[in-house]
């Protein structure tokens, strides 16, 4: 019989009965407690509840050793959609945003902050310094301005030249970067360039001979290599970005910085730029805002394909307590970190060793040939394995630290139109500035 004031039709459902041993397993009892409601709304706990998330919060909580985070996700999954509702919502808690953005996608979410993306592009009016050093006192004992202006260089050197470098060219390295730093004491230039360096490596001095216990020609000699793969940045096809003092009168004090390395996302000298302009960026904030920053790099694995700016990605990473920042790589697959190198290679080690330096991990789908490497670099139990190819977009599993969460990321009304990476695949002719009202339903891209 039907309950009163209900259709005929309308299907009884019988209630559940269980015994008091077997209540304890059935929802809503077992659902997560959640993070807490300190920090930004990412959207619903699939298992019950809303899922609020902020690293900062949950490093001082304990429930995190580091602010690190990896996103990954296959494209039209999601991934995009979260990072950037994600830095925009962060900005209610005064939260910066700094973007390393290869593809230049952030446009739009640059236009809803109200600045303009910094365009990196070969002879452009726009220079940044990657040698520039924020402010020494940062509590990182030993990791002075010159030990990373040393490890910088020595990385992209690594990285051009596609081998190790000998003992005699870091040597060389050392006595430039010296050389260099006195040249732009003396010109007021208060950091030295990659031009002085380059100048100093192929024409190096008396006494920097002298103090390696070497002649000057044989000193032009061990740093020549390294010079001529690092004049590319100064002369050759990539000058014009990373070849002078940092252009004034950039806008850094605003809420979200956009580097837009678009010109140049199809360069085989991707992941150097891209570590010259994150190297630049940490500067900045160190030197600006020293705390509460969110660095995002998206496209990581052009940077982690480059075995020396890997290990200098690496090392950034561990900076992230020191100075107040929480890093977040963007990749689309985890085969990626396995293809950045040979099996067992250094380069996959330091890739992998990202995701140790990373607490908190964002699933999104993934395709079923990923599933095992997935389960494998992440821990995932057999159960989350088996979980992550069936992911509808939007959902993601997050684990954090040593929990794990399936959560359906949720777009207010107003942020569809800062996030959507599809508009060119859609066929509406919405006409200058914002998209109209029926581009603006709530989408998950």
């Amino acid at each position: 019989m039907s309950p009163p004031g209900s259709s005929r039709l309308t299907p009884v459902v019988p209630a559940h009965v269980a015994t008091t041993r077997h209540l304890c397993a059935a929802y809503p009892l077992v659902a997560e407690a959640g993070l807490g409601h300190r920090g930004v709304l990412i959207g619903r706990d699939v298992l019950g509840g809303s899922f609020v998330y902020d690293p900062f919060e949950l490093y001082l909580a304990g429930v995190v050793t580091n602010p690190n985070m990896v996103v990954i996700g296959q494209i039209g999954r999601g991934k995009s959609s979260f990072v950037k509702s994600y830095l925009w919502r962060q900005a209610v808690f005064g939260r910066s945003a700094w973007v390393i953005d290869p593809k230049g996608e952030y446009g739009p979410l640059c236009e809803a902050w109200g600045v303009s993306p910094v365009a990196l592009r070969p002879g452009g009016p726009v220079r940044l310094n990657p040698l520039d050093t924020g402010d020494a006192s940062v509590d990182d004992p030993g990791d002075g301005p010159m030990v990373r202006r040393t490890a910088l260089t020595a990385s992209l050197a690594v990285s051009c030249l596609g081998r190790d470098l000998l003992p005699r060219e870091r040597a060389a390295i050392d006595a430039a970067l010296a050389a260099a730093s006195a040249t732009a004491a003396r010109r007021s230039l208060g950091s030295p360039t990659l031009p002085l360096v380059v100048d100093a490596l192929l024409d190096p001095d008396e006494q920097a001979a002298v103090d390696l216990r070497t002649t000057r020609p044989v000193l032009v000699e061990d740093g020549r290599d390294v010079a001529l793969e690092l004049r590319r940045l100064v002369h050759g096809d990539l000058r014009g970005m990373f070849d002078g003092p940092t252009t004034d009168g950039l806008r850094l004090d605003g809420p979200l910085v956009v580097l837009d390395l678009s010109a140049v996302y199809h360069s085989p000298a991707l992941g150097v730029l891209m570590a010259c302009a994150a190297a630049w960026l940490q500067s900045a904030v160190q030197a600006r805002h020293r705390n509460r920053i969110l660095l995002v790099v998206d496209e990581a694995w052009a940077i982690l394909s480059n075995l020396g700016v890997a290990r200098w990605l690496q090392s950034s990473w561990k900076l992230s307590r020191a100075m107040g920042v929480a890093n977040i790589a963007v990749l689309h697959r985890l085969s990626d970190l396995a293809s950045v190198g040979a099996a067992g290679s250094e380069q996959v080690g330091l890739a992998e060793g990202l995701l140790a330096d990373s607490e908190t991990r964002v699933v999104y789908a993934q395709s079923p040939g990923e599933v095992a490497r997935t389960g494998e670099l992440l821990g995932l139990t057999e159960t989350e394995a088996d979980l992550v190819s069936t992911l509808s977009r939007g959902t993601a599993l997050w684990k954090v630290g040593r929990r794990s969460f399936l959560v359906e990321h949720r777009l207010a009304p107003g942020e569809a139109w800062m996030v959507d990476t599809d508009r060119a695949m859609v066929d509406i002719d919405d006409g200058p500035g914002r998209p109209g009202a029926e581009h603006d339903r709530p989408r998950v891209r």
